[in-house]
């Protein structure tokens, strides 16, 4: 497995010490850029690290939101997309139709990228109906790491937020993630 941290603009210095990959938030509905996420990337690429970059979905607006991820996220080449499905901060949330279709409509505007679906267990056991998680499922459960309470194949496991986000991959090595990451 390989170590790896997720950040936003909460995290206005991180360390990739040890890490393989950083996953950066770059938006959320149709109107919030992250404005540090490109001097996180250059942080990460700089340390030799794959990036990620993920959109914090709200229900609605999907072709919308999936045209303002794809734009302003500043995705390159072998970058991961990703898109966080989880309670938004008015207590609402995305169907898991609309996650579907989100997914689908990044895979359509960025065929070259891996795109990823981000959840914690209960919103994978509990309000998904069909197991869509695109090129691959990245799970929150804060339990042993490498060890998510699901039955379903996973790519990534947030296995802690303290002091911050923490994951790990299952790749045998950074290099087989780089290969992984670049769909031919």
């Amino acid at each position: 497995m390989i170590h790896g941290i997720d950040v936003s603009s909460h995290q206005s210095s991180f360390s990739t010490d040890g890490e393989d990959f950083v996953f950066i938030k770059a938006t959320e509905g149709r109107s919030y850029t992250n404005p540090r996420r490109a001097a996180q990337a250059e942080q990460a690429r700089n340390a030799g690290c794959v990036v990620g970059f993920y959109h914090f979905l709200w229900p609605g607006d999907l072709s919308d939101q999936a045209r303002y991820f794809t734009d302003k996220c500043g995705a390159e080449d072998g970058d991961v997309l990703a898109v966080d499905w989880e309670t938004t901060s008015s207590g609402t949330r995305a169907s898991g139709g609309e996650k579907d279709r989100f997914l689908r409509m990044v895979r359509e505007l960025r065929p070259d990228h891996r795109v990823i679906l981000y959840c914690n267990r209960t919103f994978w056991r509990t309000y998904d109906s069909t197991s869509y998680a695109s090129d691959g499922l990245w799970i929150a459960d804060y339990v042993t790491k490498g060890e998510p309470r699901i039955e379903a194949e996973w790519r990534f496991h947030q296995y802690t937020n303290d002091p911050h986000d923490k994951n790990v991959g299952r790749f045998a090595d950074k290099d087989a993630l780089r290969s992984w990451a670049k769909p031919s």
